[in-house]
């Protein structure tokens, strides 16, 4: 019989500031700083002081991008030149290479800032020339003996500051100033934030626009002339710059309708699900069960087309089990509420966006939202979309998760997924046929080079099996990204809404079921299927087998550790007879003025048994954010491998033992506990990761198959755990009692 997933409550996790400092200036190993290339970069900086010189700009200040020469880690970026320590909160924009293996950042900083960073060069090369004969590399930087005896000579730079200005140089190949290219007609375009509005801005350039058509501070929508105008102007001042006019990504329709009556009770406590589409059509059988909003304007003419795709969507989500038997995922009926934006095949992405955030703040009693809308256009490797990052942005400011289809291809050309499919904080959702194999129509990830979207997968519809659906002519067969997500919302609907479980362990619990323990997936994999397809039925995500334990642990990350020593797996002869995987998920604050570095909060899990020096042995080995000597060759990580092998700054993380052939049980330590920690960074300010939610679930596979759910329930009591079993049935007697209205005499 499979055993119940398990919820812990009230043994609180400790928080805990990080002791000590980041360690001094760090080179980058086997480079060589020259002279020469000092003379070189300063001669690219006063070129950079000579073109603004002679720019009549609209702001007070200059831009200035750095071509580093790799992936660079925060600790790595500039900080000795430019403006010292605050050199990262200068920071305009970032994007890599065309070959992404290197860092192109862009800094917003005051002409002043370039005079001191040529002085700084000019002092470092004299101390260069004369104590180093010109060159220095990492083993000369580390050597702290040669180091104190050369800087008991009075310099005009003290120690730090040289190390500190070497070491920028180090990681930096040049300066540019970065001019956007890219052939647009119109669209939506961020410009680079230099402390004044994007309104005044274009005002001081001859462009006025109306206030109706600025999404943020930065972001607007230009017509061509208002683009031609600003290109031809500052073409500097573009960070990003997107087309407008979305069109709804094809569906694989066959139109054999089905003119069937069906009867369906009236709705009651049901949850509600929230439907961002087409137009919905009220004279369908389930139209009791959708409030419905036209949000389109009433001067635009509308015909039945327009009624189909939001129509089709919402009948998923009310009544897909009782259309589709073998899609049954044992979640019942939802309400929706469903606001009609779009008509047809053609809509202003721009407006939509400005409408989602309006409908969100004003629906707050709805937690998950349903978008099946997407653009035919490809995502950007360079920058998230303004549709996306306005979904990321409310997602972090408010408790709600959006569903999102991973969009369909218009074309054999098109192979990368459309916004709004980028939005890192969403759950996107791929399709895949009946077998559980990708479609014709599914596109492709991943976003911005590295964040795994699409999520996960699910069945959409193909020539094997359509999904049927029910549209203003009665019941269609069809296929689509945009039918797979309905079933997830679904599926998310019934943990939040039903089963009262937070969005961040609901998300996680769907991805963790997807994923199970399958080895590492190849990129190829990642961009088709995300994390894997999800169950079909919720019990094989509220339940596991019988010879796993499966728990829930939800908390806040306040400081830099936010740890927990208490849990308390089951000894079997001192050993631990497990294999273990954990699955988190947060939801942080993203900055799409960043451009690749867009999630500004960093929560790194680790998890396992603890050793006898109190540290915990990790399932995955992972070593970073170690408080070890952080010059340590043993913890030395680069930043593109702990991008790559352990998910840095990515909002999904997963950690896992694989299962083999032979398994051997663990040793146990002094300590018969495990442990979690969870370590929070963050690129710019540090109050950013404050607060911020997390939620995991833990898998622990017994090698021998045996079930020790009972001993672990009772070893949880004895450590203070409040453990909840997640029983599907008693949840749905406690839901039905809470929402009962009661009548008094």
């Amino acid at each position: 019989m499979p055993n119940n997933v398990l919820e812990l409550r009230g043994n609180r996790f400790v928080q805990a500031a990080r002791s000590g400092g980041a360690g001094g200036a760090s080179m980058k190993s086997k480079e060589r700083v020259t002279s020469e290339k000092i003379i070189r970069l300063q001669a690219k900086i006063q070129q950079v002081l000579t073109f603004w010189a002679n720019e009549t700009k609209p702001f007070d200040g200059v831009l200035i991008s750095v071509h580093y020469n790799k992936i660079v880690a925060k600790s790595n970026r500039i900080g000795g030149l430019f403006k010292g320590k605050d050199s990262n909160l200068a920071i305009v924009g970032a994007k890599f290479n065309e070959s992404k293996t290197k860092h192109i950042i862009t800094y917003f900083i005051q002409g002043n800032d370039l005079d001191e960073s040529l002085r700084l060069l000019r002092d470092a090369k004299t101390i260069l020339d004369s104590a180093f004969n010109g060159k220095i590399d990492k083993d000369t930087f580390d050597d702290q003996k040669k180091m104190n005896r050369i800087f008991s000579t009075k310099y005009q730079l003290s120690k730090t500051a040289f190390k500190q200005i070497i070491a920028d140089i180090s990681y930096i190949d040049n300066f540019e100033i970065d001019l956007f290219s890219h052939e647009i007609k119109e669209g939506i375009v961020t410009l680079y934030d230099t402390n004044v509005d994007a309104k005044e801005l274009l005002s001081r350039l001859g462009i006025d626009i109306l206030s109706g058509r600025v999404l943020n501070d930065q972001t607007v929508f230009l017509n061509k002339n208002e683009l031609e105008i600003l290109l031809n102007k500052a073409p500097y001042l573009v960070a990003m710059a997107t087309t407008d006019l979305s069109e709804l990504s094809p569906d694989d329709f066959v139109e054999n309708y089905q003119q069937d009556i069906m009867h369906i009770p009236d709705p009651d406590i049901e949850p509600v699900i929230g439907v961002i589409d087409t137009l919905f059509d009220e004279r369908v059988y389930f139209s009791k069960w959708v409030d419905y909003h036209d949000m389109v304007d009433e001067n635009i003419e509308k015909e039945m087309n327009d009624y189909k795709h939001g129509t089709a969507v919402s009948s998923i989500i009310v009544d897909g089990p009782r259309l589709n038997p073998w899609l049954d995922d044992g979640c019942g009926r939802f309400k929706v509420r469903h606001f009609g934006v779009a008509t047809g095949r053609s809509f202003s992405s721009f407006t939509i966006t400005k409408l989602i955030k309006e409908i969100v703040l004003k629906n707050r009693d709805i937690k998950v939202w349903n978008i099946s809308l997407g653009s035919n256009q490809e995502i950007n490797d360079h920058f998230i979309s303004a549709e996306a990052a306005t979904l990321d942005q409310i997602q972090y400011k408010y408790d709600v998760i959006f569903v999102i289809a991973g969009t369909n291809k218009p074309n054999k050309d098109i192979e990368k997924i459309g916004s709004p499919a980028d939005s890192i904080n969403s759950m996107v959702v791929n399709s895949v046929s009946m077998k559980g194999l990708s479609t014709k129509y599914a596109r492709r990830g991943i976003a911005l080079s590295f964040f795994a979207k699409p999520d996960i997968s699910y069945y959409g519809g193909s020539i094997e099996r359509y999904i049927k659906v029910c549209e203003p002519l009665g019941e269609a067969n069809v296929a689509g990204t945009s039918f797979a997500a309905p079933w997830i919302a679904r599926k998310l609907s019934h943990l939040i809404d039903v089963l009262k479980l937070n969005r961040e362990i609901a998300k996680a619990m769907i991805i963790d079921a997807a994923k199970g323990w399958r080895e590492k997936p190849t990129p190829e994999e990642i961009s088709l299927y995300g994390h894997g397809v999800a169950p079909i039925d919720i019990n094989d995500i509220v339940r596991t087998k019988d010879d796993e334990i499966k728990f829930l642990i939800t908390d806040i990350s306040e400081k830099w550790n936010t740890y927990n020593y208490s849990f308390p797996v089951p000894l079997q002869d001192d050993k631990y007879p497990y294999i273990a995987r954990a699955t988190m998920c947060y939801f942080p604050i993203c900055d799409r003025s960043q451009g690749v570095d867009y999630t500004n909060t960093e929560l790194n899990i680790h998890f396992g048994r603890i050793k006898n020096d109190g540290k915990i042995y990790d399932i995955k080995g992972d070593k970073q954010n170690q408080e070890d000597d952080l010059t340590s060759e043993n913890y030395y990580l680069l930043e593109k491998e702990a991008r790559s092998n352990f998910r840095k700054w990515d909002n999904v993380k997963y950690i896992a033992e694989i299962p083999k052939d032979r398994m051997m049980a663990k040793k146990a330590y002094t300590n018969k506990n495990w442990g979690m920690e969870v370590k929070t960074s963050n690129r710019l300010d540090p109050k950013d990761g404050v607060g911020l939610r997390f939620g995991v679930v833990v898998t622990l596979k017994e090698i021998n198959g045996v079930n020790r759910i009972d001993e672990f329930i009772k070893n949880c009591h004895l450590n203070g755990w409040l453990v909840n079993e997640v029983d599907v049935d008693i949840r749905l007697d406690i839901n039905q009692k809470l929402n009962e209205e009661i009548e008094f005499e």
